[in-house]
């Protein structure tokens, strides 16, 4: 029977929905006959359309302890030993299992109680909010304006397959390929007693994941990330769906149907977008949706300090956060049953980022003060088209807090790179030419600067028809004529600049973490979908995906766990620095602005684009002697460690997150997707695994340990 046969087979039987229970049968099945016609008959029968997570009434405690354990232990076994305290979670009874918390409104209180806890208000953050705000009450604590998020200033787009001609499996090879094979093509293709790649795809249409993760955990765990890219790729048109739905307004063809549009590094058209100005209509949609959900309270110019944390018998357990209401200056603590952390990347540990202002790696380096697993720091993406100002007609006056993206769809319309001397430099690098992953390109165009001494290259898409260039890019456009360059008859000037951090708190199957009620969603996470380079939009597709695979774990937990509102008083308060004499203050921010300049010309100097040994130990040991020289400062100025302000807090995590890029970066003994070192140019199969660091594998400084201390637990 041919795989077409088989796959209409399946899709008929994707219409059934048989009992829940049939999967530990199929499984058995797909395990115990190894021939080929057995197995993919047992494949056939498993096409139902069985989500065992939103609907699991038949999927039993030991089925999900089996799941929990082998994303718990096998992805975070690790403990750290430190005196155990009572948790002040507790089970529930199945009387009050559903009773929810009312959070306190009193805006002069400095204590807040909420079932929820979301930190950061992109789209991971605000998706997720509008679905767990259906079980209980939540808090979005944003550190700006709510709208100021790397979501934002997204241009391109969402990717799904929603073209006929595209399909899931297109789509995961384009990602395992932009990823550099940090899951190989070859284990894609590796059949299980029979039971090829198709099968397991098969099962994830189907949304039968247990039976395709059954598999995937007996035989090879090293499928893991295989298994994410399938989930992510297959979810993701439900995922744009749902944001239509919500509200959101995309580009659609003459036909009447979506544009899709083609960005580098995909084999096929399927980017959904709104003009070059996508992100900020996601954005705009979930907000209104957010702000007419009376269940959801929103807490602008609030910076989150740090977690709050307890550890029980060698498990770390999530309680809230502290936060700093930038505006009042007043410290605000957060108590909750569940956190979600998604308040973006550290794009600010470099000096041109396309990020905004806030993106200094908070969530991280909080994560990482409050034990978590951090993975594949490494691979920092910088994006090939920036806008140079140095090359545009008119200067701006005032340098960029982020620079200007010029989004990678106007290569996939169809624009050419040039040098200064209008020489197409990109075929001499790669086959794909412009539309090559974007490491590939980011390295090339940085190479053609270093050879030629020239501070920027030329992006032309001006061959295009006015129109459509307008049409299309519009927002790029305007700015670019706003400094005199037309782009319809001229030139773009483009140089790379950090962009994306594929790393960062390692997540399970559901956005969970090895701490106990923390979940994480977005760029603050590591899913593993992205690899070693993240294939161009989908960051967003991701952040829908697993914000959204986050909640049913997250109700879960919080059904099952009881809030002590006496329990904000088991931690120390942070202090502001009010009892600062002189000019101590100003002293200390002056230092600290300038410390952080340094430190973001360590980076790129160091620890940019092209890597080698010696230039991340010289980053290494400049940034241990600068961070220790900024701490002494402070201290010798009347510092106290508990004292806090949004500037040291800041620096304190831009340190942190910067350590954790150079130390995964050193680990990593090869080249591989975003991460190349003129050491260790070539890829190595020994080397196709994630870089991990565990909470106690990085010296303790000041910066990496957490302002509050816990004084007391509850009593037994």
């Amino acid at each position: 029977m041919s795989v077409a046969a088989i796959w209409k087979i399946g899709k008929w039987f994707g219409r059934v929905n048989l009992p829940g229970r049939m999967y530990s049968l199929l499984s058995f099945g797909l395990s115990a006959f190894p021939s080929r016609p057995v197995a993919l008959f047992a494949c056939v029968a498993g096409f139902v359309r069985f989500e065992f997570l939103e609907e699991n009434s038949n999927f039993g405690e030991e089925d999900r302890d089996t799941l929990d354990r082998f994303c718990t232990i096998s992805r975070f076994g690790h403990g750290t030993t430190v005196r155990s305290v009572q948790t002040l979670f507790t089970r529930r009874t199945a009387a009050d299992r559903h009773t929810r918390i009312a959070c306190s409104q009193d805006s002069n209180c400095d204590t807040k109680f909420f079932d929820f806890i979301v930190v950061g208000s992109g789209v991971a953050g605000l998706r997720y909010a509008l679905e767990v705000s259906k079980y209980g009450s939540v808090a979005i604590i944003t550190k700006a304006e709510p709208q100021e998020s790397n979501t934002n200033y997204a241009q391109g787009g969402v990717s799904a397959v929603l073209c006929p001609s595209d399909s899931v499996e297109s789509h995961m090879q384009d990602t395992i390929i932009a990823g550099a094979y940090l899951c190989d093509e070859e284990t894609v293709r590796v059949s299980f007693l029979g039971v090829s790649n198709f099968t397991i795809l098969f099962l994830i249409q189907a949304y039968w994941y247990p039976v395709a993760f059954s598999l995937l955990m007996k035989y090879d765990p090293r499928m893991l990330i295989v298994y994410i890219v399938m989930v992510v790729c297959t979810e993701g048109p439900d995922r744009v769906k749902e944001l239509i739905a919500i509200g959101a307004s995309f580009d659609h063809g003459d036909d009447g149907k979506l544009h899709l549009a083609r960005e580098g590094g995909h084999s096929h058209n399927r980017i959904v977008h709104a003009a070059d100005m996508t992100g900020r209509e996601i954005e705009r949609a979930l907000l209104k949706a957010v702000d007419d959900e009376p269940n959801i309270f929103l807490f602008g110019h609030h910076f989150a300090i740090d977690l709050l944390t307890s550890q029980d018998n060698g498990e770390s357990y999530c309680h809230g956060v502290d936060t700093l209401n930038t505006e009042t200056q007043q410290i605000v603590r957060f108590i909750s049953k569940v956190t979600l952390l998604a308040s973006g990347g550290a794009g600010h540990i470099y000096p041109s980022t396309t990020n905004p202002p806030v993106a200094t790696g908070d969530g991280v380096a909080m994560a990482h003060r409050a034990q978590a697993v951090i993975s594949n720091m490494e691979f920092v993406q910088f994006h090939p088209t920036a806008l140079a100002d140095e090359g545009l007609p008119i200067k701006p006056i005032n340098r960029r807090d982020n620079a200007f993206l010029i989004t990678e769809a106007v290569r996939g319309d169809g624009g050419i790179l040039y040098n200064q001397s209008m020489q197409r430099f990109m075929p001499l690098y790669d086959e794909r030419a412009e539309l090559a992953p974007r490491d590939v390109v980011a390295r090339s165009i940085d190479d053609q600067l270093k050879k030629r001494g020239e501070k920027y290259v030329l992006l032309d898409i001006s061959h295009k028809p006015r129109e459509q260039i307008l049409s299309h890019f519009p927002n790029i456009a305007a700015e670019c004529l706003r400094y005199g360059l037309d782009i319809t008859c001229s030139s773009i000037p483009v140089v790379p600049a950090a962009h994306y951090m594929c790393g960062g708190i390692r997540a399970g199957l559901h956005g969970e973490t090895n701490v106990k009620g923390l979940y994480v969603a977005g760029e603050v996470a590591c899913t593993g979908l992205h690899g070693a380079n993240r294939l161009a939009s989908n960051s967003l597709l991701e952040a829908l995906v697993f914000a959204r695979r986050a909640v049913q774990p997250s109700i879960d937990h919080m059904a099952g766990s009881n809030l002590d509102t006496h329990s904000s008083t088991l931690w120390t308060r942070p202090m502001l620095p009010s009892s600062l004499k002189g000019h101590a203050i100003q002293e200390i921010l002056f230092r600290t602005k300038a410390t952080r300049v340094e430190l973001q010309s360590i980076m790129w100097e160091f620890v940019g684009i092209v890597r080698s040994t010696s230039r991340l130990k010289t980053a290494e040991w400049k940034i241990g002697e600068l961070e220790a020289d900024w701490e002494d400062f402070l201290f010798r100025r009347g510092w106290n460690p508990t004292m806090v302000c949004l500037e040291a807090c800041e620096m304190k995590n831009l340190f942190c997150c910067a350590k954790l890029v150079v130390n995964s970066a050193l680990a990593r003994h090869e080249s591989r997707g975003l991460h190349f070192t003129e050491d260790f140019p070539f890829l190595e199969e020994s080397k196709r695994k994630p870089t991990i660091i565990f909470p106690t594998s990085m010296k303790l400084t000041w910066s990496s340990q957490q302002v509050h201390k816990l004084i007391a637990g509850l009593p037994r």
